[in-house]
């Protein structure tokens, strides 16, 4: 039998959603009977577990400090050694700068180039080097997913004609009854980031504290977390709202969650919220682009959008469903129905049809 090796790069597996969507895809590869090798460009001091039966492989020992272009050009030359030492069928990369070193590093070499937007390009390809990057170079590539038709228009023609767009599987451990009562806190996830923007809803719980039992538990770390200490204690709200830091047991944190809020000033198709469906939990978030939230939540349906960066809408929003534990219920449970489309077996079927589609099967 002709042995089957595919390659995935992403430049670490510490936290964010695209990290684990790539462990998992990792993992099921793996389980279909393929060598799943996972590359990444330095060990980070906390990283999610690999999946039994993935090959793991650092192209670092720990991220160097090095100028950018210096960084780059080491990167893409190992990454191109590995590839012509594993000969994969397929090497599949998330986020941008792994993407456009994919492309450089397999160049002319017998394997298939899939590439994948995880975020707004409009902010990840921003700037001269970044429009050059994603109008030029990753049409070079054999394939792309994308997550959200909204992210496949930015991109020229000739990526969107060979590419499809799959959304996140959510891990089969998500799918557990959730949605507590008025004892259940208020929660958020994600990377201490300016993008993430859980300002904005430290800010807009304070505002509404006074007037609910619940708290707001913040997982996730970053470089904000000082300055977001610093919001919290100004706002006497040390009590009700905590920094919980980065969890690897997120069901067990969403099963005793009464509402999820997403924040965020633009996503790709945020994995944090997803989980927080499949867990069937009521989530509130914000219309940004590119397009995840309005994808998965039909407003007043099975959850609520609120417009980007606006407070006040926000407050109205966690205020009404706080008091109202029926409706968040209700909303959860039809959350959850939604979150059907995201199981892993389903969402993988799609991944591997196209990449078997994109090598010539």
């Amino acid at each position: 039998m002709e042995s089957k090796t595919i390659m995935f790069y992403i430049n670490a597996i510490h936290d964010g959603g695209a990290e684990r969507v790539m462990l998992q895809l990792a993992k099921r590869f793996a389980r279909a009977g393929w060598r799943s090798v996972l590359v990444t460009s330095f060990v980070d001091s906390w990283e999610y577990p690999v999946p039994e039966g993935v090959e793991r492989i650092s192209i670092e020992r720990e991220q160097l400090e090095q100028s950018r272009l210096k960084r780059n050009l080491s990167r893409i030359k190992a990454l191109r050694k590995l590839i012509k030492k594993y000969r994969p069928r397929a090497i599949i990369s998330f986020m941008a700068e792994p993407n456009f070193r994919s492309v450089l590093a397999s160049a002319f070499l017998p394997v298939k180039t899939i590439v994948s937007v995880r975020n707004d390009p409009e902010r990840e390809y921003a700037g001269r080097l970044g429009r050059l990057v994603g109008k030029i170079l990753l049409p070079l590539a054999d394939g792309c997913v994308f997550q959200t038709e909204q992210a496949r228009a930015w991109f020229p023609r000739r990526l969107q004609k060979k590419s499809r767009v799959i959304m996140n599987q959510v891990d089969e451990s998500f799918f557990s009854d959730s949605g507590k009562g008025p004892e259940g806190y208020v929660m958020t996830a994600g990377r201490l980031t300016r993008q993430k923007n859980q300002a904005l809803l430290i800010r807009a719980f304070a505002a509404i504290a006074p007037q609910v039992e619940q708290e707001l538990r913040i997982y996730g770390e970053g470089e904000l977390r000082g300055e977001l200490e610093e919001l919290i204690k100004s706002l006497g709200m040390e009590k009700r709202i905590k920094l919980m830091g980065a969890s690897d047991n997120m069901p067990q944190v969403l099963a005793g969650a009464g509402l999820f809020v997403l924040p965020s000033d633009y996503e790709g198709m945020p994995n944090a919220l997803l989980e927080a469906m499949a867990s069937g939990l009521c989530c509130i978030a914000t219309d940004c682009p590119c397009g995840g939230p309005e994808t998965t939540i039909d407003n007043g349906i099975n959850g609520r959008l609120v417009p980007v960066g606006d407070e006040q809408a926000l407050r109205d929003a966690m205020l009404e469903l706080l008091r109202d534990e029926d409706k968040r219920r209700e909303m959860g449970a039809k959350a959850r129905s939604r979150a059907e489309d995201f199981r892993p077996e389903a969402i993988f079927e799609q991944w591997r049809q196209y990449v078997e589609s994109v090598m010539g099967n």
